[in-house]
């Protein structure tokens, strides 16, 4: 079973939803994670956290098989160098084997998101912050973003999607959180977002927030899939073409 690999100028997003604890119908298979993965797995002290972190790295790894047509025990995973270091803390790569696909994961509260292009990208989601979490933030963020929050009376739910589409940036150049949040402006004017880069909302549902970045020319498409758990089971999984049910079709 294999997926098409996205055209040029597109991203393919999977967003993964755990289902509540003891309601899985399956098991994962985790021998598919290599030792580094299966160690941080078992580090995750609630269970809740063991689920959602094996199943997006079963997930990914999972999607990049079907995508390369290869089997995800084979998948080696490293990392390019930091921009700002130069320490092996970069963007995710595949080392082997070695492909053009480019690819980002996030997880967070019950939600993960996998990114899928052969350009340069970054995923974030996120569960919809705290009032308190907003006000401790915002300072850090680009001036211009503090006084478009401000000037909107914005909430919550609007201080998250800015704090995605910063995090899907910066994950998108591989410096993380490395690069000041304020040399960066992601608001609410896509005009005014880095060039070379187009940086898309991703909707997920009322509790979380999501971007996708991606470096290509403009005129992204964006397509969103459900990824179900079902698809990530040791025995008897659904066939990830099975269940590839668009959610949305985004463009820049």
């Amino acid at each position: 079973m294999t997926l098409p690999i996205p055209p040029q100028s597109s991203a393919d997003l999977w967003i993964l939803r755990q289902p509540p604890l003891g309601s899985c119908t399956g098991v994962l298979d985790l021998t598919e994670l290599d030792a580094t993965e299966q160690s941080r797995a078992g580090t995750c002290r609630r269970e809740a956290g063991r689920l959602l972190y094996s199943s997006a790295h079963v997930g990914l790894r999972r999607l990049l098989s079907a995508y390369l047509d290869t089997d995800p025990r084979s998948l080696r995973m490293g990392r390019e160098p930091c921009p700002c270091c130069e320490e092996p803390h970069g963007r995710p790569v595949l080392e082997s084997p070695r492909t053009l696909v480019h690819f980002s994961l996030s997880h967070s509260n019950g939600m993960a998101l996998i990114g899928i292009s052969t350009a340069p990208i970054g995923v974030d989601v996120e569960k919809v912050p705290t009032t308190g979490t907003a006000q401790v933030c915002t300072p850090a963020l680009h001036p211009d973003e503090q006084r478009e929050l401000a000037a909107a009376s914005a909430g919550v739910v609007e201080f998250g999607q800015l704090w995605t589409r910063k995090e899907a940036y910066l994950k998108g150049l591989g410096t993380g959180l490395g690069r000041p949040l304020a040399a960066d402006y992601l608001g609410a004017d896509p005009a005014r977002r880095p060039d070379g880069w187009e940086v898309v909302d991703v909707p997920c549902g009322p509790q979380h927030v999501a971007a996708v970045a991606l470096r290509t020319a403009p005129q992204v498409r964006v397509r969103v899939h459900w990824l179900a758990m079902e698809c990530l089971y040791k025995d008897d999984p659904v066939p990830l073409d099975q269940q590839r049910s668009l959610l949305a079709e985004l463009a820049a």
